[in-house]
């Protein structure tokens, strides 16, 4: 398991995620189909090329189901698959099997899709100093898990929630009166570990970002032309960091412009999940 998932958040997800399937009858189709003493053996294949995330609480799944499934894994977590390849290898009582199937790919298939999208992008900018992460645009309830898969695609992560850093946005200056009061709000009120980020959607705004004492300055939704000028008039007072339309084919581009960090939604919010299955040997 990487750093940063502990077994209780695994199992109190996992437990929920099969309350929400099994409701106050449980499985009734296979109650009805499979006798109780029948065993299965079978292998979570992948579909399509991607990277793993996601393994453990696959496994939780069948083992919340029923301890006697026997799960070994074939390629964990951060693994690059093709076609084919197996992820996951089970035996045990075939109800419970049949019964844990589908959270357990909902969770593998979710979160490998984030694995496997951050992966495109950390790809498309091999070589450069730059890093990839994400966002607070995740789905509701699985940020830790979907932010973990971002690690495991070789991304890093943004803050995880209104907590843990200081992040300005254009209604918070709005509603200050502008950059520098806003930010001096900020640092009278925070602690001195707390890092503050203010967010700009115009040239024009970044030296009083910069003067006004901010860590890092957000470049939100700017052309490469603006970012390379961003670049050049900041000299590498504040760490700066690109967001806004980054996909695999723009990311490239906006790595070069000189930014420090590119963050993106996409990898988190709309990543589509890789197509994995569970068949019965």
């Amino acid at each position: 398991m990487k750093a940063g998932l502990s077994q209780q958040m695994i199992d109190a997800a996992v437990a929920a995620a099969l309350a929400e399937d099994l409701g106050l009858a449980g499985d009734i189709t296979t109650a009805a189909t499979i006798p109780a003493t029948e065993q299965a053996s079978g292998v979570i294949a992948a579909r399509k090329p991607g990277v793993i995330s996601g393994v453990d609480l696959a496994i939780a799944a069948f083992r919340q189901i029923d301890p006697a499934i026997c799960v070994d894994i074939e390629n964990g977590d951060g693994a690059a698959v093709t076609a084919g390849d197996t992820i996951l290898t089970i035996k045990g009582p075939a109800r419970g099997i049949l019964s844990a199937e589908r959270v357990a790919l909902n969770f593998l298939g979710r979160l490998s899709g984030v694995a496997t999208a951050t992966a495109a992008l950390v790809a498309a900018v091999d070589g450069a100093s730059v890093k990839i992460v994400c966002t607070r645009k995740t789905t509701p309830g699985l940020r830790a898990f979907e932010k973990y898969a971002v690690r495991c695609g070789g991304g890093r992560n943004h803050r995880f929630g209104l907590f843990d850093a200081v992040m300005i946005k254009d209604n918070h200056i709005a509603a200050a009166g502008g950059i520098r009061n806003a930010l001096t709000a900020a640092r009278s009120s925070v602690g001195h570990t707390v890092k503050i980020e203010v967010e700009i959607d115009d040239l024009a705004q970044l030296n009083d970002a910069i003067e006004g004492g901010a860590d890092i300055v957000l470049l939100d939704n700017m052309s490469a032309d603006e970012m390379r000028s961003a670049v050049s008039a900041a000299k590498g007072r504040v760490v700066l960091e690109a967001s806004g339309n980054v996909t695999v084919a723009t990311v490239r581009e906006i790595a070069e412009t000189g930014v420090d960090i590119i963050s993106s939604g996409w990898i988190t919010h709309s990543a589509p999940c890789l197509d994995l299955g569970l068949d019965f040997q």
